[in-house]
């Protein structure tokens, strides 16, 4: 398997091309010595139960796991906290406004994207929203859709983090 930094061919501080892998998350340039370690990218993922007992649940409209389903959230922006990154991705995926999270777990996750994985940790959040009515697919979301908890089936979700994280909840009811 090829190093997760291979496609980073030439040293980004000098332009050398020997940029080399130094451990299993850096590469070392061999000429002015920079160290460039890949650290996982911050990212959200919103649970939210309505009082029905009903799962938000999302329609994947983009890869990876296009038509699959996933659970709201999304990646935190530069300068932007995971819980500001949650109410965004939350409000810009379905219309809704969180009005209060608790931190419930993280798992670590691959995401392949313009032919590069990228290392994720995936944080995991009850979320309550203000308006459930405001229900409306947005941004990456093909569709978004309340789902019984009995029905909800972990193999469906096609995110790896999203499918284990899945499996836990239903676990712990």
């Amino acid at each position: 398997m090829a190093h997760p930094l291979s496609k980073f061919a030439f040293c980004p501080a000098c332009g050398s091309g020997r940029f080399m892998d130094n451990d299993e998350k850096s590469r070392r340039c061999a000429d002015c010595s920079f160290v460039y370690y890949l650290n996982p990218s911050s990212a959200c993922v919103a649970v939210i139960v309505d009082g029905q007992g009903r799962l938000l649940v999302e329609r994947r409209g983009r890869e990876p796991g296009k038509g699959t389903l996933d659970l709201p959230g999304g990646f935190a922006d530069f300068c932007e906290t995971v819980e500001e990154g949650l109410c965004r991705e939350v409000l810009e995926e379905t219309g809704l406004k969180v009005v209060s999270s608790e931190y419930l777990f993280s798992l670590p996750n691959e995401y392949f994207f313009s032919g590069f994985t990228i290392p994720t940790l995936d944080m995991f959040f009850r979320c309550e929203v203000a308006d459930a009515s405001a229900l409306q697919a947005g941004d990456d979301a093909a569709d978004c859709f309340w789902l019984p908890l009995s029905e909800v089936k972990p193999e469906l979700f096609g995110l790896g983090s999203i499918r284990r994280g899945v499996e836990r909840l239903i676990a712990e009811r």
